[in-house]
């Protein structure tokens, strides 16, 4: 499945657009992570801890979006993007968004 943040895909025309999809994933450090999280915030730069949570995720979402689309009928996914929330200050909510289409090659 081809997924784009643009609204075109090269070589490719839009033939139906069938609407809406997202990817949903909801993520919480352990305890262990969370404590050394906070103990390199004091020290500042990066936290590893958080940035490897959220890389996946955010492959994570993709993964769901694209499972989605297909039981959607679509064979890509155009406009992607992501949003993200914090829920009680202990959970991460990661939102994968497009629009499942399907496309056909240019001749």
């Amino acid at each position: 499945m081809i997924v784009v943040t643009s609204e075109q895909i090269a070589g490719h025309r839009i033939s139906k657009t069938i609407g809406q999809v997202f990817g949903v994933v909801v993520r919480s450090r352990g305890i262990g992570g969370n404590i050394m999280a906070g103990l390199r915030s004091i020290m500042g730069g990066e936290i590893h801890e958080y940035t490897q949570m959220l890389e996946e995720a955010r492959r994570h979402a993709i993964d769901r979006l694209v499972s989605n689309a297909s039981a959607m009928g679509a064979n890509a996914i155009v406009m992607m993007r992501f949003d993200s929330a914090e829920i009680a200050q202990t959970m991460s909510e990661i939102v994968a968004y497009g629009t499942a289409v399907v496309i056909e090659p240019v001749p």
